[in-house]
């Protein structure tokens, strides 16, 4: 046992441990490892303490699958442990010993050798907190409750019947606490202690009488952890560079610039949209449309081109109509912004056009539009 501990010791606590991120994942866990039953008080037939069963050192292991929150884990655990009976000792009321002659059962009194086990297979529910950096050695402690079936065989022979061959399945709930540590960017391997107790086991031995009684065990476990989704936390900065060396003396001023070029003409387009069978200017539209009225005053005393455009829902000499009424709203905002309306010049192209080909009848946003163009050579 003093090997199997300083062994899960120095792999919980010797590997590297790669800067890793375990929140917010779950994972799944196996642990195996030795168990110690505390010696069992029975009340025989009423009588409290009648008897005591004693215990080997033996063996417990389980799996778990859970969800890491970050400083909580939440987990669901299935578990077996068992260890061999080595003596039991019976007080006043006397243990079934060995059928006698008329088939019935003898009894005997005080301490026997014996032969037989005790085993548990347990489901519980367990809440765990974790303290520390999930890149290094991390604690936790937490318990659990849930449902174990407790089986107790016993017999101080080898041929006869035993003392009691019994289950009972009833509450039971757990202390944990361990460390655990990183190997990979998915596996961490722990050391964790289990302080198992299912409180009420009520038992008939051959004769008929109750025995009731306890079970307490104490485990030292080594596990193994599957975490998925695990992925690398960044990895940290880098040293700050060294201190730049001293600038060199400031060179002489330089000559001024000359004077920036004029603004070139942007003929555009200037693409508005509008809503279904609209024509009014919306917020956007108003904004593209502001744009083109600044760029116009680069462009001299340029002509300018209004087309309208719509989707192809609706007859197409409706959608003749609606891109007048789309031209004549673009018209009145650009000349009630300076731009002379004797310049402006504009065609309705309906759906003739589309800027996304569509079938006749289907609606799209991007073919109800005006086109704005102006500059030297634009216009009708």
């Amino acid at each position: 046992m003093r090997k199997l501990v300083i062994g899960m010791a120095m792999a919980s606590t010797a590997l590297a441990s790669p800067a890793l991120a375990r929140d917010g994942q779950w994972y799944i866990q196996g642990d195996g490892g030795v168990m110690i039953v505390e010696d069992q008080d029975l009340d025989v037939n009423g009588v409290a303490g009648d008897a005591t069963a004693d215990y080997g050192t033996d063996y417990d292991f389980g799996a778990a699958v859970g969800y890491d929150f970050g400083w909580f884990r939440m987990e669901a655990e299935a578990s077996y442990r068992a260890a061999d009976l080595d003596q039991v000792s019976s007080g006043t009321e006397g243990l079934a010993l060995n059928p006698s002659a008329s088939g019935g059962f003898n009894t005997f009194v005080g301490p026997r050798e014996a032969l037989g086990e005790v085993n548990a297979l347990s489901f519980m529910l367990n809440g765990l907190f974790d303290f520390g950096d999930d890149d290094g050695v991390q604690g936790f402690v937490g318990g659990g409750a849930g449902v174990a079936r407790v089986d107790m065989d016993g017999r101080v022979n080898a041929n006869g019947p035993g003392v009691w061959d019994d289950s009972d399945t009833g509450f039971a709930w757990q202390i944990l606490a361990g460390i655990r540590a990183p190997i990979s960017d998915s596996w961490d391997v722990g050391l964790k202690y289990r302080y198992f107790n299912a409180p009420d086991v009520n038992l008939v031995d051959p004769l008929g009488r109750s025995i009731d009684t306890d079970l307490t065990t104490h485990s030292l476990l080594g596990s193994i952890t599957y975490n998925f989704g695990g992925e690398e936390a960044p990895p940290p900065p880098p040293p700050p560079p060294p201190p730049p060396p001293p600038p060199p003396p400031p060179p002489p001023p330089p000559p001024p610039p000359p004077p920036p070029p004029p603004e070139p003409c942007n003929t555009g387009p200037y693409i508005v949209f509008f809503d279904f069978d609209k024509s009014d200017i919306t917020a956007e539209a108003a904004t593209i449309l502001n744009n083109a009225v600044t760029a116009y005053a680069n462009c001299g005393t340029a002509s300018v081109m209004l087309a309208g455009h719509t989707d192809r829902a609706g007859t197409v000499k409706y959608n003749i109509g609606l891109a007048e009424r789309r031209n004549a709203s673009v018209r009145s905002y650009l000349s009630g912004r300076g731009i002379p309306d004797g310049r402006i010049t504009s065609e309705a192209f309906g759906e003739s056009q589309p800027r996304v080909p569509t079938a006749d009848g289907v609606r799209e946003a991007q073919n109800r539009r005006v086109e704005v163009t102006y500059g030297p050579g634009s216009g009708m």
